[in-house]
């Protein structure tokens, strides 16, 4: 079989490398990190699923340092109707288009974070119970079927509710890479797990997890106010890297 490209390899073991550390430190933000290198060196078709091949691994790897933050009570209604939202979201694709959605999207999480970063007292939501839960839920299932972003409508609700930076990660974390799985297994199904995806895989996924690491190591390190900060500014980096690619 075949290696690619010397230069494409180096990009994609950085961004492996980048987005894994990412993912390791904030539970979040493996896609967005990793396609800014990766569609440098691959098709979209192989992009895809790769970010969710690893994402999944990297979630896994950091799942049990985190465990203690999972609150179930709190966590099935927003995944049982993520679930549900990712489907919806797939059949939407035919009747949104991706680039206006995008750049929706990135305004609103650079006006959020902006917006808190200055506020001395972050508001906390209390009210609306699971059934909030569950939309916020299908929310970001629905955003992640239609356009990879199952991420930030979880990660802007945790740090509303108030929650810790365990319980942040409790919710981020298992809904995102329960949304992966089910994105990972739609492109098996679909046939796009093929031959150069295997070899792509094959480079990616020991670094992803040494990325991994390392972001986990950072993460023990961190109190709540800071992981807050760190959410911030990768919700922010996140919404800028949306409009960008979709003005290009």
């Amino acid at each position: 079989m075949e290696l690619p490209p010397s230069g494409d390899i180096a990009i994609v073991v950085a961004g492996a490398l980048a987005a894994g550390f990412v993912n390791g430190l904030s539970g979040t933000g493996y896609a967005l990190v990793a396609l800014g290198f990766w569609l440098q060196a691959m098709s979209p078709l192989t992009a895809a699923p790769l970010t969710a091949l690893c994402g999944v691994a990297g979630h896994v790897q950091s799942l049990p340092r985190i465990w203690s933050g999972v609150r179930w009570p709190r966590l099935w209604p927003m995944l049982a109707a993520g679930i549900v939202g990712v489907p919806v979201g797939t059949m939407l694709l035919e009747h949104v288009r991706p680039d206006p959605l995008k750049i929706g999207v990135g305004v609103l999480l650079v006006f959020y974070s902006a917006w808190m970063a200055f506020v001395r007292r972050p508001p906390v939501i209390t009210r609306g119970g699971r059934t909030a839960d569950a939309a916020v839920g299908f929310t970001g299932g629905v955003m992640g079927g239609m356009a990879s972003l199952s991420g930030p409508a979880p990660a802007i609700w945790a740090q509303l509710r108030g929650f810790g930076k365990d319980e942040q990660r409790g919710v981020n974390q298992p809904f995102n890479m329960s949304i992966l799985l089910l994105a990972l297994l739609s492109a098996g199904i679909a046939g796009f797990l093929d031959r150069t995806f295997l070899v792509w895989a094959a480079i990616s996924l020991p670094t992803t997890l040494i990325g991994a690491r390392l972001g986990l190591a950072l993460y023990g390190r961190v109190n709540d106010a800071q992981f807050r900060q760190i959410v911030l500014v990768l919700l922010v980096v996140s919404g800028a890297t949306l409009i960008g690619s979709s003005l290009r």
